[in-house]
């Protein structure tokens, strides 16, 4: 019997997972299907490759399929990148690792549907083909990694004109001083040096050599109607990676600032966010929202995920989060759970989920405890009207501000060892992992002062207390 392991989050069925290396979405609203792609190790000491996972319908429903890239000849690594749409099949961007630094290479899939159909006695599935090198040593730049690609726009004036080409956001230099930089291809073969990344306007955070991993997605913003961009970057700061977020625009090279970097994510373990991709004719509608998932991981990138508790009791560490829908107001992300979540709480084993509609006046506040199977707390969270507090009982809690036109609404999820908060009308996210012993037993919840709870929702094993 498994404790630990969530039955609606992505983990790797053995191994490290070290987080989603693309997603990509197909068919139509009825037959929709979800690829996960991820990086991990199958052993603590196996150089990483790229899994496969795949779920019908809903994000939540993951099945288990072979793997798609592992190193071979000199590669000792093969680590995240993207995942773009081509024809009826899919190009995978990765970073090749040798003992020469890194280069950013394609395997192509002519057809997504294949991926579906592996053999089970196959390590590695043998519909991805790999084409070779596109990005390498160039104009003095070197170690070129972790791209993110998407299509390019046909006129950078009028975004409303649609797409043409494509954009990728690449880091470079060496990992003690990696320089984020932006290229652009006609083919998504043929690629070209713009060059560094830069900004204009207040960032709000310090621009020095802890930025990795960048990311981008465009949403039209629900107030203005402008399509926007909107920038993810890692930190790589005090032994702990952040995910932070700007709003603004970029041309060029040069992204202009309009909202500057924001934490994306308030709880213990959020860190490397992914957006989905879709087919190219999904594409324009969807930027009225975007689904994106983080690697929830209680270490950085050099700590020992084997110390997790999960590792010596069942043979896999790290998760990836739930999906989010994500919107665009006011030059703000708001991420609330994605459609369906309700439904496939209710047909998990363990999983549970609290919902709540609440008043809370200054000096009241909400508290809703996590309990583990003797009924005892194994974390808290607590809205007092103004801020949100997720306590795990590990001397560090973590604290997100609320805005004074925010709703007093909490939503809570606790699958395996994933716990997850939505406050704010989606306005706040907190992400942690938490070990409750011998699982959840349910979620309590309180009203204390003047605020109340004018209604709650339960789903999970008898919706327990």
């Amino acid at each position: 019997m498994t404790v630990y392991r969530p039955e609606l989050h992505v983990t790797a069925e053995r191994g490290i997972l070290e987080g989603p290396a693309g997603v990509f979405r197909t068919g139509g609203r009825d037959e929709r299907v979800w690829h996960m792609f991820y990086q991990f190790r199958p052993t603590p000491d196996a150089p990483s490759r790229w899994g496969h996972q795949l779920s019908e319908s809903d994000p939540f429903s993951w099945l288990e399929c072979n793997d798609v890239i592992a190193p071979v000849g000199d590669e000792t690594n093969v680590r995240a990148g993207s995942v773009i749409p081509v024809g009826d099949g899919i190009d995978l961007f990765f970073s090749s690792e040798t003992p020469a630094g890194n280069t950013i290479q394609i395997a192509h899939v002519p057809l997504t549907d294949d991926l579906c159909a592996d053999e089970d006695d196959l390590d590695v599935s043998p519909v991805a083909e790999r084409i070779g090198a596109v990005v390498d040593d160039s104009a003095g730049d070197t170690n070129f990694r972790s791209p993110c690609v998407m299509p390019g726009w046909d006129s950078e004036s009028d975004r409303d004109q649609g797409h043409a080409g494509w954009l990728m956001l690449a880091v470079t230099g060496p990992v003690t001083d990696p320089k984020p930089v932006v290229l652009t291809s006609d083919d998504g073969r043929s690629w070209t040096l713009i060059g560094p990344l830069e900004f204009d306007g207040d960032t709000g955070i310090d621009l020095d050599a802890s930025l990795v991993a960048p990311r981008i997605l465009r949403l039209r913003d629900e107030v203005s109607g402008d399509i926007r961009d909107v920038l993810f970057v890692t930190l790589e700061r005090d032994g702990k990676d952040t995910a932070v977020y700007a709003v603004g625009e970029l041309k060029g090279n040069v992204f202009r600032v309009e909202t500057p970097f924001t934490l994306l994510d308030y709880g213990h373990d959020f860190t490397r966010p992914r957006n989905t991709t879709y087919t190219l004719a999904e594409t324009a509608k969807l930027y009225e929202r975007a689904y994106l998932y983080g690697f929830m991981t209680n270490t950085d990138r050099a700590g020992d995920p084997t110390r997790e508790p999960n590792w010596d009791a069942e043979g896999w560490a790290n998760a990836l989060t739930l999906p989010r829908r994500v919107t665009l107001q006011g030059g703000r992300l708001y991420q609330v759970p994605a459609p369906g979540l309700p439904d496939a709480v209710s047909a998990t084993d363990r999983a549970r989920m609290w919902a709540g509609v609440c008043e809370i006046p200054t000096g009241s506040e909400v508290t809703i405890e996590v309990l583990d199977a003797a009924g005892e707390p194994a974390a808290v969270i607590t809205h007092d009207g103004e801020t949100v507090t997720l306590d795990r009982f590990d001397g560090t809690p973590a604290t997100a501000p609320l805005h004074d036109d925010d709703e007093d609404n909490v939503t809570v999820i606790v699958d395996g060892t994933t716990l997850e908060v939505y406050a704010g009308g989606g306005s706040v996210v907190m992400s942690s992992r938490i070990w409750p012993e011998g699982g959840c037993l349910g979620i309590r919840s309180r009203a204390r002062g003047e605020a109340s709870i004018s209604g709650e929702w339960r789903r999970g094993f008898a919706a327990r207390w």
